[in-house]
Order: C-alpha cells, then sequence, then structure tokens
C-alpha cells in the first residue's frame, strides 16, 4: 500500500473525529499546538507534514493509531468503485 494512501486515509479519519466533536479547524489546531494552516494539511493526507504533528492533533483528540492487517476489497466494494 502506498504511503499517501495511508495518511490520506488518517487525515479522513482526523477531520471525522474533529468534526463529530465540534471542533471547528482553529480550535483543533489551538489545542494540538499547530497552526490551522498545519492542520488543513494534516486532514489532505500531506506526506510533509511531521508525524510529530500527526500525533499532537491525534493526542488533542484523545485518540491513538492502531496498525491493523490491510484487507482485499469485497466483491460488493468493487462493484461500488465501477458505478462512480
Amino acid at each position: 500500500m502506498d504511503a499517501s494512501v495511508i495518511t490520506q486515509r488518517l487525515g479522513h479519519q482526523i477531520r471525522a473525529m474533529r468534526l463529530n466533536r465540534g471542533y471547528k479547524q482553529a480550535d483543533l489546531a489551538k489545542l494540538a499546538g499547530i497552526t490551522r494552516q498545519k492542520l488543513i494539511e494534516i486532514e489532505q493526507g500531506s506526506l510533509s507534514v511531521s508525524m510529530n504533528a500527526y500525533a499532537r492533533v491525534m493526542a488533542a483528540l484523545g485518540s491513538e493509531v492502531k496498525l491493523v492487517p490491510v484487507t482485499l476489497p469485497t466483491l460488493e466494494e468493487l462493484e461500488d468503485l465501477f458505478d462512480e
């Protein structure tokens, strides 16, 4: 799996968690001690952002990373790809 796919997925999860908790980008950035621009880059899955910045945001959200094996898509998921 490509590293950019991993950071994009992580960024989407961070954004979803931020929205679920009702934080604006500026609020979460302040809690994490980073700039709002850096948070935007994290939510977009930027590879140029340091792991420290990702970790600070996850800590501010009270979350952690759990490594799980990659699974192959189901037939239903593959069908969905072709419907788009």
